[in-house]
């Protein structure tokens, strides 16, 4: 009997200390699951990773590559920020802009578009046609909002430039070329032929030529082509121009307005005036252009990326492009004193003068 009795006196013990085990587990799991919940409240309020605080709880990650660093460009990216800034996306609030410069090398462009899709940015601002290629090449599914881009079509990038049909749209920076090869006649009546510089390898520089060409076909002006494919052809390709054409037209190609100062070093100093596609390249010596604001294009492709964010379907955009009427014109009276070119009166009145 005694020995029953201790039998049954274990047995209470020991399921007493299982009554206590278990009821440790469940307040385990009890706190943990608190502590699961707690971190979901903090993400729904809207404390992002830096601390910025957004209206759905996450910050908005906007990866941004521009192939190169030249003031087209440049200003391209401050137009995109300040229209987003107006839309109420800030950087540093409620978005967070990853900034990334290639330095004009496509590699790079490869490189920074990889860590861009793979950071799951959730849109991308490509500035430059090899740069939005690059990104394009990486993603279908993030929406992309390219810039300082002649030809999406052209460049593989849209199906359409009327419907994109993909993940890619944005503003288009055609020149109102047709108006450009116009002042050129104006500023240089007796100019007969025409060298057309651009680089090779940039599918926005190619359709600009080839739209030049026609239009100097149709005002039976001559032309030729002088292409470069990297930065170490560019004073020999100026050099060899001379004496064998009247002027020169380049359009906005980024290599060429990266080292526009060296062309223009050359053609310059050897009486070639050079009509260019855009301001900056007036600014390092070009003699004149008749083009758009990359300021007010970064503007144009910041309205579209804001558009984007609030639940439109990039596939089912059309490309922004800059109408004729709203391009400037800009003059460099410096290098048309060098150049002994007379600027008549009436583009002067009307024209942003640089010295």
């Amino acid at each position: 009997m005694k020995n029953v009795k201790k039998a049954i006196a274990m047995l209470l013990a020991l399921a007493m200390l299982a009554a206590l085990a278990a009821c440790g587990d469940t307040k385990a799991a009890s706190t943990e699951a608190q502590s699961e919940a707690g971190s979901g409240t903090q993400a729904a309020d809207g404390a992002g990773a830096d601390g910025s605080q957004t209206a759905g709880g996450d910050v908005i990650k906007i990866g941004v590559i521009q192939l190169a660093e030249h003031p087209a460009l440049d200003a391209s990216y401050e137009g995109f920020v300040a229209a987003l800034a107006a839309r109420g996306y800030v950087d540093g609030e409620n978005i967070a802009i990853d900034f990334n410069n290639a330095g004009g090398d496509i590699s790079n462009c490869t490189t920074i578009a990889e860590k861009l899709v793979n950071n799951e940015s959730d849109l991308i601002l490509a500035i430059a046609t090899p740069a939005a290629q690059a990104v394009a090449a990486k993603t279908t599914t993030i929406p992309i909002v390219g810039t300082a881009i002649t030809d999406f079509a052209e460049a593989g990038l849209v199906n359409d430039n009327e419907v994109s049909g993909t993940n890619v749209c944005g503003s288009s920076d055609m020149n109102p070329i047709a108006e450009q090869i116009d002042l050129l006649k104006q500023l240089l009546p007796e100019a007969g032929k025409i060298g057309i510089m651009y680089c090779s390898s940039e599918d926005n520089s190619r359709v600009q030529a080839e739209l030049a060409e026609a239009v100097c076909d149709q005002l039976q002006l001559a032309w030729e082509e002088y292409t470069v494919s990297d930065s170490s052809m560019i004073q020999s390709v100026a050099e060899s121009m001379i004496g064998k054409v009247d002027a020169v037209y380049v359009p906005t190609d980024n290599l060429m307005a990266e080292a526009m100062a060296t062309v223009t070093m050359v053609t310059n100093a050897n009486g070639l005036p050079c009509i260019v596609g855009e301001e900056g390249m007036v600014e390092n010596g070009g003699l004149a252009t008749y083009g758009l604001s990359y300021y007010n294009l970064g503007q144009m492709a910041g309205e579209m990326a804001a558009d984007v964010l609030e639940g439109a379907d990039i596939s089912t955009m059309a490309v922004k492009k800059v109408a004729a009427e709203d391009c400037t014109l800009c003059i460099n009276t410096t290098a048309a004193a060098d150049l002994q070119v007379t600027i008549p009166d009436d583009l002067r009145s009307k024209a942003t003068i640089i010295e």
